[in-house]
Order: structure tokens, then C-alpha cells, then sequence
């Protein structure tokens, strides 16, 4: 029977690059399902998260899943997250958070081969070498 103590420990999040990271929370803000939110107390608390559905094929969901804060401040300190209109409460500010929009940089595609057409020889002019 195995204990708690017998199991391999998680890797720290420290232990995965940040860049890796940050992709990960940006590509779900991003994802325009999952509506993420930031609520700010009257403490300056900040706390990011989203709700996730519950998936009856894995069994999983139907809770409220945090997002990391140093993450989403660095993304909104970065301008790649916006913060919508605020919603106010006694106790909290709660706000929509966005992905910036960022222009789509040009794309920029080779030219295309192009072919000269070029006549056949008349019939009478081919010479064949043996």
C-alpha cells in the first residue's frame, strides 16, 4: 500500500520556463469560450481565474479554476491583456480580462514561379540523335 510520502512530488511551477507559461495562460484568455475575470478587494488582492465546465467524458470540471497573478500581471504589464469595464461590489472590483488586439503582422509570401510558355518545335525540324 502506498502513502502519500511514496509518491513522486509534482515539479515546482518555478521548474517550467516562464515563457512556456505564459503561453499557456495567454492561449486561454485568448480562447474566446473561457471568459476569464480578475477580481480586485478592497485589500489590493488580485485574483484571476475562469469558470471551467464540467466534461462528463473525463469527468472533470464545473469549478472555478485560478490563474496565476504574477503571470497575468506580467501579461498585463506587457499590454498583451486588457482589463474591461469594472463591476463594482462593497467588498471587490471585478473585471472582464481581454487579449489585446494587436495588428496581424503582413505576411509576406514569395512570389509565385511563373512560367514562359514556349511554342514546340514545328514537326518537320526535329532532328533526332542516335
Amino acid at each position: 500500500m502506498s502513502s502519500v510520502v511514496d509518491r513522486p512530488l509534482s515539479p515546482y511551477r518555478s521548474a517550467v520556463p516562464s515563457d512556456a507559461v505564459d503561453a499557456g495562460v495567454f492561449r486561454i484568455i485568448a480562447d474566446p469560450r473561457t471568459p476569464v475575470f480578475v477580481s480586485v478587494h478592497a485589500s489590493g488582492r488580485r485574483r484571476y481565474g475562469y469558470w471551467q465546465p464540467f466534461d462528463a467524458r473525463t469527468n472533470r470540471g464545473g469549478c472555478y479554476v485560478a490563474l496565476p497573478t504574477d503571470v497575468c500581471d506580467r501579461l498585463h504589464s506587457a499590454g498583451r491583456i486588457l482589463l474591461g469595464d469594472p463591476l463594482e461590489d462593497p467588498g471587490k472590483t471585478t473585471y472582464r480580462v481581454w487579449p489585446a488586439r494587436t495588428p496581424a503582422p503582413a505576411v509576406r509570401r514569395p512570389a509565385a514561379a511563373v512560367r514562359i510558355p514556349v511554342r514546340p518545335a514545328p514537326a518537320g525540324t526535329r532532328t533526332l540523335v542516335a
